[in-house]
């Protein structure tokens, strides 16, 4: 069986233990260990992994790599500012505070905090991730499965920003260990079995756990021996599961991705041991963790080409699960190319294949996190108030009766159709019935905003910055932000950008 022609079954329920009722009776008879259990172990990867992180260096960088760097950062603290100001955000530095010693690395926030870089880094990446917001993964084949991949940028910026802070690194030093972390994430994610995510797995918080490993493993300069045992330590400590979706944990997941590679990497200096293969073998994290890999996506692809230029990455127009994005632009081209207005609507029904209904599996949202995988939420943010911003994804935006109203007229169904097109495009379609008898109807654009077909300008990419920004910081201290970023090869200290991040006193009134 091929990877596609499992996937295609799997979506149809044909494997129980992977995500719903037995189909046929051949998967009912052979549960998904004993099929995995036909594969060859992976092997070679981890020694790949090892040789690229050691080798890696900032003046073999191709220049486009560096400018997408940027981008992705820009991207990445920008959502980390704009996260930082929810509550599950607040839970994560009550709990920081509490329990961290040393002042080594900042904490961005509307208060001044500094913590452990371990600490610091959990902090910042549980707000990178909190408003799902972050930038996703995107699938160099249409054999994967999209929501199968990561949110790069967030587990390799914390761990690098907080570990740097510390040794006091350059912004070209701080710039090659968050490109070598987002690197090695890519390419785990693209080449473990899809069966990793279907499983329930969510490949944020496992994989960037190693994604985060490399970037710290750079930063200390660990010779190979101990970069595989750091690499060990991560594969046991890689954790997080889909039935967080909607809930504070969710973004906890890369806040533990980026603490945990830094726990590794450091662990791994002093001498701690771990398995030298830790991602191959019939024990090691390809095959316990998702039934396998291919090798060929990882062993001789790390930085030929780089993932961050080819395939690239996606910027997010909205703060929500990106499976629904399409979605949403399809239902704004519908009411503002029809100028439908909300009393006019009579019902709304989305149509998707399982690799957007899964994930989106609220019905109804009752907070703004379940609003963030809530496909009627999504749709009725749209009719509504025609966006759907940081300000529409509030408590009191989703409970408010206009919403919860809207929300029990969206529908959405299965589509055997779109379906069988495959799960490497996010594709849909909006049908719209009016109270007065018309249907429109809207299908998804292939080429969402924000990817690689349709690229968020820089004009665009910094207008998302200082929105999210705003949340924080004035705008004479948005605009120096948005200079260091863009200028980070020539900063002598990455601290020099955490400061420029940290609100100014008549901020925090």
């Amino acid at each position: 069986m091929t990877r596609k022609e499992f996937l295609r079954l799997a979506s149809r329920g044909a494997t129980a233990a992977v995500i719903g009722p037995a189909g046929p009776a051949a998967a009912r008879e052979r549960p998904p260990a004993q099929m995995n259990a036909q594969k060859k172990p992976p092997s070679g990867v981890t020694r790949a992994v090892v040789d690229f992180i050691t080798t890696a260096s900032f003046d073999r960088l191709p220049e486009k790599v560096i400018v997408e760097a940027k981008r992705c950062l820009i991207d990445g603290f920008g959502v980390v500012l704009a996260g930082s100001t929810v509550r599950g955000s607040a839970i994560v530095r009550e709990y920081v505070k509490s329990t961290s010693g040393s002042s080594e690395a900042t904490v961005i926030a509307s208060e001044p905090l500094s913590a452990p870089a371990a600490l610091a880094a959990l902090a910042n990446g549980a707000a990178g991730h909190a408003m799902d917001y972050d930038d996703t993964q995107l699938s160099a084949s249409p054999d994967r499965v999209f929501g199968l991949l990561t949110h790069p940028t967030v587990p390799a910026l914390a761990a690098s920003l907080a570990l740097g802070e510390r040794l006091n690194v350059s912004g070209r030093v701080f710039l090659e260990a968050f490109l070598t972390g987002f690197e090695v994430e890519c390419k785990i994610a693209e080449a473990i079995d899809p069966d990793h995510y279907l499983r329930g797995f969510h490949s944020t918080g496992t994989i960037g756990t190693f994604g985060a490993t490399a970037s710290a493993a750079k930063l200390l300069t660990l010779q190979p021996a101990a970069v595989a045992h750091a690499l060990g330590i991560a594969a046991s400590a890689a954790s997080g599961i889909r039935v967080n979706f909607g809930s504070m944990t969710k973004p906890l997941h890369a806040g533990r991705a980026a603490e945990n590679g830094i726990v590794a990497a450091e662990l791994a200096s002093r001498g701690l041991t771990a398995g030298d293969d830790g991602l191959d073998g019939e024990w090691g994290f390809f095959r316990v963790f998702g039934g396998g890999a291919d090798v060929t996506r990882v062993m001789p692809t790390l930085g030929k080409p780089f993932s961050i230029v080819d395939p690239g990455v996606s910027f997010k127009p909205y703060p929500c699960g990106s499976l629904g994005h399409p979605t949403m632009d399809a239902m704004m081209k519908l009411v503002t190319s029809h100028d439908v207005k909300p009393e006019q609507i009579e019902r709304v029904r989305v149509r998707a294949g399982s690799n957007i209904l899964n994930p989106l599996r609220y019905k109804t949202a009752r907070t703004e996190l379940e609003a963030k995988f809530c496909l009627p939420f999504m749709m009725s943010a749209i009719v509504l108030r025609r966006r759907a911003g940081i300000r529409e994804f509030t408590d009191e935006f989703v409970s408010s009766a206009p919403v919860q109203s809207m929300m029990a007229r969206v529908e959405t169904f299965f589509d055997r159709e779109i379906e069988a097109r495959g799960f490497d495009k996010m594709r849909s379609i909006v049908e719209v019935s009016l109270k007065d008898g018309r249907t429109l109807v809207q299908p998804s654009d292939e080429r969402y905003r924000g990817g690689p077909e349709r690229p968020f300008t820089r004009e665009e990419l910094h207008e998302k910055f200082a929105d999210c920004a705003g949340l924080l910081l004035p705008p004479e201290r948005i605009r120096r932000a948005l200079e260091l970023i863009e200028s980070l090869e020539q900063i002598e200290n990455v601290r020099e950008l955490t400061q420029a991040m940290a609100p100014s006193s008549s901020r925090r009134e």
